[in-house]
């Protein structure tokens, strides 16, 4: 669980997110914003306001932190979130009207959307970039629709042994639900990218240069109250309770509320997100989308 991250290829993902898996994460925003505001605030508070003028958020969800962007650059700039949702892209652009924001939405895939060559100084990602089939070819498209020195600056997880909020509840429900999603090591998902040289080696052999990856320990938080809804909505629990039975559910929220216990004090749920601050750049003095790809 956290945020957004529907940024993968493949039929099967897309089915997930432009099913009720989107449509879960769309009611459940406004509580993952608030338990993510500071990741975002790092995120944007690192954006250049005077030099960003196009920005792209990967994996924009609802659209929060495109928006905090869009804000902060002003009216000069342009600012594009880009995400495999429908029902997420859809509440992001009813987001930015209700607000005011000019902040465009595009649903598709980054790693294979045809984007306009060089046309980003920014490319950012909250929690956007770990599902991608092919990370390579993704962040190769990427370094293609960035311009020439153009920044990169993303927050992942970092491993699932240095998250275990994320998966308190999946190993404590795991006993009462047989069809639990299983993780896959290795695969594309939530912890990815825990591998810091992986994390690399893939952007350098999808040509981006000036590599910078460096843990971040962010404290985070929501309400208590919410608790139960997060974790039977969401994640791979969430999934799992769609087929169980009442008697079971009841079980799940009994049996993983005890697990979240240590996490909960007074009427605040607390927990670190252990993550990559990863930073890059567009190979400058040449056009980004004419350099090699060895993707």
């Amino acid at each position: 669980m956290g945020d957004k991250q529907a940024t993968s290829s493949g039929g099967e993902q897309a089915a997930l997110w432009n099913g009720p898996s989107g449509q879960a994460w769309v009611a459940q925003q406004a509580l993952l914003d608030q338990m993510l505001q500071r990741l975002e605030a790092l995120l944007v508070g690192a954006v250049d306001a005077g030099t960003a003028q196009r920005v792209l958020d990967v994996g924009c969800g609802a659209g929060a932190t495109t928006l905090a962007l869009a804000r902060r650059i002003g009216a000069g700039g342009h600012c594009v979130g880009i995400d495999i949702s429908g029902p997420l892209v859809d509440a992001a652009r009813s987001r930015a009207q209700r607000q005011g924001v000019p902040a465009a939405f595009v649903q598709a895939d980054a790693q294979t959307h045809s984007f306009a060559p060089g046309s980003f100084d920014t490319i950012v990602s909250r929690l956007g970039v770990m599902f991608f089939t092919d990370p390579v070819a993704a962040f190769a498209n990427l370094r293609r629709a960035a311009k020439a020195g153009a920044a990169l600056r993303c927050i992942a997880w970092r491993s699932a042994a240095e998250n275990p909020f994320m998966t308190t509840a999946e190993r404590a429900a795991a006993p009462l639900l047989p069809n639990l999603p299983p993780r896959q090591p290795g695969a594309p998902g939530q912890f990815a990218f825990g591998d810091r040289q992986f994390v690399r080696t893939m952007l350098e052999d999808s040509g981006w240069t000036a590599i910078d990856i460096t843990p971040i320990d962010v404290p985070c938080a929501l309400p208590a109250h919410a608790l139960e809804d997060y974790f039977t909505s969401l994640g791979p629990v969430g999934l799992a309770l769609r087929d169980a039975d009442a008697g079971t559910r009841a079980r799940v929220v009994e049996v993983v509320g005890n697990a979240f216990r240590p996490y909960v004090h007074g009427q605040t749920v607390h927990l670190t997100a252990a993550c990559w601050m990863i930073t890059a750049r567009a190979p400058a003095g040449s056009k980004a989308e004419e350099t090699g790809c060895h993707g």
